[in-house]
């Protein structure tokens, strides 16, 4: 009989869909590294991206008999790490350094979606930011613009951290609603963490 990890992808989606646990574990051996660089490459947090992989690879294994044998495990895996992180980042659960991050990402991604509607996006974000209040703009662009720390904008302006941090998140409270109601996708969450 040959070892699990002679088998196509394919064929281990065919036993995970019955339950095998083997096939599972190899799934997992398999893609588990490769998942995790790119879920830490968007998060630049390790104990975040292993929260990720938890969920995902856990969700694998309780939703396996609805599996689409048809669909590309890798590409299945991507977009539950894609979907997971894009949850953490709209619960304000990331990091700063975000930003920087993405920019990778939206590349493996960009497929997905066409560069006119990343270009009328990045448009319709960057007005919203126009708009904001001056220092609460300032702050905002030197966090998502400038991938500044909350310790380095503190410095260079000469207040508190927290004073980051509240400008950030009234940033993103008046921002998210606006940015949601232009029905701009996924792609808000390139500037929203």
């Amino acid at each position: 009989m040959p070892a699990y990890s002679d088998f196509s992808d394919s064929k281990l989606t065919v036993l995970l869909k019955q339950g095998d646990r083997l096939a599972f574990t190899e799934i997992y051996n398999r893609y588990w590294a490769e998942m995790y660089f790119h879920t830490f490459r968007m998060l630049k947090d390790e104990d975040s991206s292993k929260d990720v992989l938890q969920d995902v690879f856990s969700a694998l294994w309780l939703k396996s008999a609805a599996l689409n044998v048809n669909t590309k495990l890798s590409g299945h895996l991507y977009i539950a790490v894609r979907n997971r992180v894009f949850n953490l980042i709209a619960q304000n659960k990331v990091r700063s350094d975000y930003l920087s991050s993405v920019a990778g990402f939206i590349t493996d991604i960009s497929s997905e979606t066409s560069l006119l509607d990343e270009k009328q996006l990045l448009e319709i974000v960057e007005e919203e930011i126009r708009n904001l209040p001056p220092k609460m703009k300032e702050i905002f662009e030197l966090s998502r613009k400038d991938n500044l720390s909350h310790k380095e904008i503190a410095e260079k302006l000469g207040i508190s951290d927290q004073t980051v941090k509240k400008q950030i998140q009234n940033a993103l409270k008046i921002l998210k609603p606006k940015i949601r109601s232009a029905q701009a996708g996924f792609f808000v969450l390139f500037f929203l963490r």
